[in-house]
Order: C-alpha cells, then structure tokens, then sequence
C-alpha cells in the first residue's frame, strides 16, 4: 500500500512534501522489521512481559459474612430490609 492510500483512509490531505517524508519513514521502519523478520526464534521461548515480575496470589478461601439483619441492626435508617440514606442529588 502506498502513502496515498493510508492518506485517503485517514481522510488526509498531505503535500508532496510530506508524502515523501512520511514515505522514506516508513521504508525505514519496514527496514528495521525486515532484520526482525530474519531471526531465528524457533528455540525462543514466548515472552508475556519483559519485567521480572510475577503474580503472588492468595490463597482462595471462603469467608462468613454478617447477614442482612446484623448488618441493618447497626444502620440509622432501614426500609424494607435496606440501607435508607438521605437523597444526594435533587
């Protein structure tokens, strides 16, 4: 694909100029890949991150949680088994 089609799909309108800058850009860029492109990675192990850092999870256990009538027991307000609280917004 050429600049002038990346260019009509960006809804752009670039000088010639810069069609020419962005284009010699972009070979380079294609360039660098190319070097990429030509490594051998068949021993090369899949990369998730490049930081040393790993997830350290808990342990998953089930908890027990107060039920509804000792937690409204503390509340100021209840109505028909909820939280009543003042109106924040008109």
């Amino acid at each position: 694909m050429d600049i002038s089609s990346y260019e009509e799909m960006a809804k752009l309108k670039l000088s010639e100029s810069e069609r020419e800058l962005i284009s010699r850009r972009v070979d380079t860029l294609m360039d660098s890949f190319s070097e990429i492109k030509d490594s051998d990675t068949a021993e090369a192990a899949p990369l998730v991150s490049v930081l040393d850092i790993y997830n350290i999870f808990r342990e998953d256990t089930a908890l027990k949680y107060p039920d509804r009538d000792e937690l409204l027991k503390n509340a100021p307000e209840e109505n028909d088994g909820f939280f009543s609280v003042p109106k924040a917004l008109g």
